[in-house]
Parts: C-alpha cells; sequence; structure tokens
C-alpha cells in the first residue's frame, strides 16, 4: 500500500547517512555514493525484484509484469558536493515507494523497472547524464576516457573502481528493446511553481542549450595615459554583451541567457583590458528560438567590438537540441497531477535531465515537477515543504497507473 510519509522518512534517512552541515555529498563514483547504493539496495532486497548493474553502472530494479513491454520509472542517487537533499534522490525514492505499492497489487500488466542512473550530475569529471547517454547511445567512450577530476585522476580508472569498463559502457543500451514509457518526478530546482502558489507542474521537455566562449581583443594599455577616445577596451565590449544577452532574452518568453563567466587580461588595475573573454549559455524550448537568440547574440557582439574599436571571435563549446515530452503522457501527468492536487501548470525545464536522454532514444517520456522552495538547487538549503513531497508520490503513483494503462491498451 503506498505510504508517502514513508518516502519522506527515506530521503530524511538517505540524508543523515550520506550528507552534514554543508549538504548532501554523494558525488558519483565516490565511497558516499557507493555507500548510499548499498543502503538503497537493502530496500530493493525487502521486495521481490531482480536487482542488476548494467554496463554504464546504471542500478535496475525489476518488477516482472503480465507482458514482456517495460515502464521505466527513474532518478538518481548522485548529488553534487554540498548539495541538497531531493535532488535527484526523490525521484528514486518515489519510485520505490511506487515499486512497494505495485507489488502489492499484484503482478502488473507490463514490466516495471526502476533505475538508479550513473552520474546524472557529472560533478566529479564533468560530464553529466553518464549513465542515461550510454543507454541512449549518445555516449563516445575516446572523448570521455581521459576526463580527470581536480586530483587528476581518470574518468576511465575511477569507473574500473565499480566494475565498469568505459568500452562496455554502450552495451547498456540493449535493455531498451522493450520499453514503452518512461516517468521521473524532480523538484522544480526554479522559483516558479513557488511564484504561482502551486505544488506541482507537468514538465514540457528540457531546453535546447547553446553554449560558446567569446574572446574580444583589444589593446593592453596604460589606464592613465590613454585618453578614451584611443582606447581598444575588450571589456567594454564584454560587459556590453553581457548586458545586452539579458535583453535578448527578456524577448522570448521562458528563454534565458546566461553570462557566467569573465577572464581578462592583464587583469591588473592600471592597463585596460586586451583579452575579455566571456562564457555564454542559452537556452529555450524552441529550436527556432534558440536560433534566433543566437544570431541576435553574435551581431551584437559583432557590433560592440566595432563600437570599442576590437575584434571578436566565438567558439562553441556544447549544444544539445531541443527535447519535447510525448503529448500523450503530458495529458495523464496533467489528469494526475488535476487529481491528487486540484491545479496543474505545464512548463519547461531548463536544467537537463535523464529524461532527456531517455526522450532522445525514442521512448515516450515526461517528468512531473515539485515545488522547490526559493527555487532553489544544488546547494545545502534546498527545500521542499513535505506536504508538497507526500502529493508529488501520490501524483507519482497515479500516473504510473494511467501509464500502465495506457501501455496495454
Amino acid at each position: 500500500m503506498l505510504d508517502p510519509k514513508r518516502t519522506v522518512s527515506e530521503l530524511k534517512e538517505l540524508r543523515a547517512l550520506t550528507g552534514n552541515e554543508q549538504g548532501a555529498w554523494r558525488v558519483a563514483f565516490t565511497e558516499t555514493w557507493a555507500k548510499a547504493r548499498a543502503w538503497y539496495r537493502a530496500k530493493l532486497e525487502e521486495l521481490p525484484v531482480t536487482v542488476h548493474q548494467d554496463e554504464a553502472g546504471n542500478l535496475w530494479a525489476t518488477l516482472e509484469g503480465e507482458s514482456e513491454k517495460e515502464l521505466w520509472i527513474g532518478g538518481h542517487l548522485d548529488s553534487v558536493p554540498a548539495g541538497g537533499w531531493l535532488d535527484g534522490s526523490l525521484n528514486v525514492l518515489a519510485g520505490l515507494e511506487v515499486l512497494r505499492d505495485l507489488v502489492s497489487r499484484g503482478k502488473p500488466p507490463v514490466t516495471v523497472r526502476l533505475v538508479d542512473w550513473a552520474d546524472e550530475e557529472g560533478a566529479r569529471f564533468g560530464r553529466s547524464l553518464f549513465g542515461s547517454s550510454a543507454v541512449s547511445g549518445f555516449f563516445d567512450p575516446a572523448q570521455l576516457r581521459d576526463l580527470t577530476d581536480r586530483y587528476g585522476m581518470r574518468l576511465e580508472d575511477a569507473l574500473k573502481q565499480y566494475d565498469i569498463d568505459i568500452d562496455q559502457a554502450l552495451l547498456a543500451g540493449k535493455i531498451k528493446q522493450n520499453a514503452a514509457a518512461y516517468l521521473e518526478l524532480h523538484i522544480e530546482q526554479g522559483p516558479v511553481l513557488e511564484a504561482l502558489d502551486l505544488p506541482m507542474g507537468v514538465v514540457m521537455g528540457t531546453k535546447g542549450v547553446e553554449r560558446h566562449s567569446i574572446h574580444f581583443v583589444g589593446q593592453a594599455a596604460h589606464s592613465g595615459s590613454t585618453p578614451m577616445q584611443y582606447r581598444k577596451d575588450a571589456l567594454g565590449a564584454g560587459a556590453k554583451l553581457a548586458l545586452e544577452i539579458r535583453e535578448i532574452a527578456k524577448k522570448h518568453l521562458d528563454a534565458v541567457c546566461t553570462v557566467g563567466k569573465i577572464s581578462v587580461e592583464p587583469g591588473i588595475v592600471t592597463a585596460i583590458v586586451g583579452d575579455c573573454t566571456l562564457s555564454l549559455d542559452q537556452r529555450d524550448l524552441s529550436a527556432e528560438v534558440l536560433a534566433q537568440m543566437l544570431l541576435e547574440a553574435q551581431q551584437a557582439s559583432q557590433r560592440f567590438a566595432l563600437e570599442e574599436n576590437v575584434t571578436v571571435d566565438w567558439s562553441k563549446i556544447w549544444s544539445i537540441e531541443p527535447i519535447p515530452f510525448d503529448p500523450e503522457l503530458i495529458m495523464l501527468a496533467e489528469q494526475s497531477i488535476l487529481e491528487t492536487c486540484g491545479v496543474s501548470h505545464r512548463l519547461p525545464s531548463g536544467p537537463l535531465h535523464d529524461a532527456a536522454e531517455v526522450s532522445r532514444a525514442g521512448i515516450p517520456t515526461v517528468m512531473l515537477f515539485v515545488q522547490s522552495l526559493g527555487g532553489i538547487s544544488h546547494n545545502k538549503i534546498e527545500d521542499t515543504q513535505e506536504e508538497h513531497l507526500e502529493l508529488s508520490v501520490l501524483a507519482l503513483s497515479n500516473l504510473t497507473q494511467k501509464t500502465l494503462s495506457w501501455i496495454v491498451k
């Protein structure tokens, strides 16, 4: 029988086991992460499920059903350093409670798999969505094996400590063959639901990302002896662009643009900046809007370079296309929230999630968001009202039942 209060209790238990006053420390491929998984495995041993770790390190609990078709429910136990108590772990432990409820109802009409994805965060080696991208197939071992952590440990070597061979990781994708749907519950990690005074919302998809480095080159010179009209100030151009990209984002509903890093040379108080490099992160659920924002930013950079008598060069860091979720599952998710909370809201996800990789693999996917207090995540003060956490478990269970019926139609 479903017991949402038990999920809240287990979340607190996991917090006490793997955190301290600074926050959660379940960084993937570390001893604390392994401790969290061992604790979780002990919970799974109480259920009539089979448990296995695949070639990419994902941990699967499988409840056999009447059909070989499969419903997946997923999340991730790993966290960022000094992270929050809910990011990722709510997904897994709410899924565990749903699995218990399914067991109490008898054999489900389709097979149900609960997955703890390996290294969603990418906190140690900088590569997010490790396990889910291996399953989706958007994974290149050659590009990943030599990534290093802050101590110089190679990703390939760290994986071996947890019985993962990076050259075999793509074999994890064979599990996709019977997957019919994927559900994921997550804290919002943003302020929208709280601002609307809503407990939960349905995620329409994950925003596409354009990430670039922009390099302005001027001329370093003495700050005291160079008149303003003769300066070639690289930071002047960079500063104008950093402000302009905010205005670009404001033209488009739900779009965001961020300059998160600026570095300058020579970087002393008595010199005009000769070199200025900015990082630019742009996100939107529409590929057309994303392309338009990128074009506007590029045009603005050229304009500001001309104004400051400097040059500008762009280099691409990374990009991913917008990933819309399944329309029919979105409708089922909305019905589930309405029946549980009385009101719902549709919103995009700015952060990426494992659900994005599952959807890229062609598996019908949807996510539920539950309100985050203050919109804060990846921080020890991350929190959600316990009442809302309990509602989210109920909504996930409701969505699970609807999706099972949808699969067998």
